[in-house]
């Protein structure tokens, strides 16, 4: 189903997704296009962002855009695979132990304005979390009817490079509504029965030929227009052939060990688990124990991430960062069949030195 409707009339699904969704979409805080809980109005139209390796601006454009900016520090992760989040509660007593899972009773999530590369770390995360070995219940309980309107790019941000990966910048699949904003207007796309079923009835205008050409002439456009790329085709061999390539340790001296590029990577799943347990029940007089399992994010670029009994397996900040990028452009492909890295280009913007694992990459490929 393609449809055409003014702009305006993007508020309307607005209003019918809220009754049984809630929506996530961008929306300006702290002079940057984060993620959040938004109305239609809340959408920073006309907006747009400059980009280069440790810097970020965000400025009003001179266009009439609503979607002209490039995706800031958040993406769905943090919405599907939260910060913090309770896993179950525990209770030991006389009569046994009673474990019981943690349920959201929350709407499920309507992701707006989600980009063809935050997708392709969706897939990504479904074979993560809810694959084939690994059942994860908070996940899952998360995912569950969650509604995609995705949008198509047709400005790229200055540190994308999905083109060159093949995960952007067009919406091929995996959405439930994908919009591609043209002139005055926007073509809605559906790919599910759910989105079908929302725009039936809506106000819209016939989709022509000259709207499918202006369609794929601006994303492609966008694609053209990348300032950065990587050679896909040589992984993940051009990493497993450099593993012991110096280049990691002129990075190692650049490198501030922060773990800014796994916050900001929709594709990072490093996580650790611990136990709150009350403080009733570690005294001697009470008859039980309770307490919460707690998830919480973290990264391989902290050194304790790979302390084990005997000893740390990644002593170094060059073995940590070198496992970060290899688990991005090799080990994700083996174990997973999808690229760790989705052409995104956060982990360069948000880095405070600036390393650019697209030019780190061909530093590797340029060994002799």
């Amino acid at each position: 189903m393609i449809i055409k409707i003014q702009k305006y009339n993007l508020s309307h699904i607005f209003d019918r997704l809220k009754s049984s969704h809630k929506l996530i979409g961008p929306k300006i805080e702290n002079n940057a296009i984060i993620l959040s809980e938004i109305e239609f109005h809340d959408i920073p139209a006309g907006y747009r962002d400059q980009q280069s390796p440790g810097c970020y601006k965000l400025k009003q454009g001179e266009n009439a855009e609503v979607f002209s900016f490039s995706p800031g520090p958040d993406s769905f992760k943090r919405f599907l695979h939260p910060p913090f989040a309770e896993i179950f509660r525990f209770e030991k007593s006389k009569k046994g132990i009673t474990i019981s899972p943690s349920n959201s009773d929350e709407k499920p999530f309507a992701f707006i304005g989600i980009r063809a590369c935050d997708i392709s770390a969706m897939k990504l995360y479904d074979r993560v979390f809810s694959g084939e070995h690994i059942r994860d219940k908070t996940y899952e309980s998360l995912r569950k009817n969650c509604f995609i309107m995705a949008v198509n790019c047709i400005y790229p941000g200055d540190n994308c490079f999905c083109q060159s990966i093949g995960t952007g910048p067009e919406v091929k699949d995996y959405f439930d509504i994908v919009i591609t904003e043209i002139r005055d207007s926007f073509i809605l796309e559906t790919g599910t029965v759910a989105g079908e079923r929302l725009l039936t009835g809506l106000q819209q205008d016939r989709v022509n030929d000259n709207d499918m050409k202006e369609r794929n002439e601006s994303i492609q456009r966008c694609g053209k227009a990348m300032k950065k790329a990587i050679k896909f085709d040589e992984l993940p061999w051009l990493i497993y052939r450099n593993l012991e390539h110096p280049r990691w340790a002129e990075i190692e001296k650049r490198d501030l060990e922060c773990g800014n590029c796994t916050q900001v990577c929709p594709t990072c799943f490093c996580n650790s688990s611990y136990d709150l347990v009350s403080l009733s029940g570690v005294l001697k007089k009470s008859e039980g124990l309770s307490g919460v399992r707690i998830r919480a994010w973290d990264s391989c670029f902290s050194k304790n991430f790979a302390r084990v009994h005997g000893g740390n397996f990644r002593p170094s900040r060059k073995a940590r960062y070198r496992q970060w990028m290899s688990h991005k452009l090799a080990y994700t492909f083996e174990q997973f069949g999808l690229p760790g890295c989705v052409g995104c280009g956060r982990c360069i913007t948000w880095c405070p030195v600036g390393i650019d694992i697209t030019h780190e990459l061909e530093a590797l490929r340029n060994a002799r």
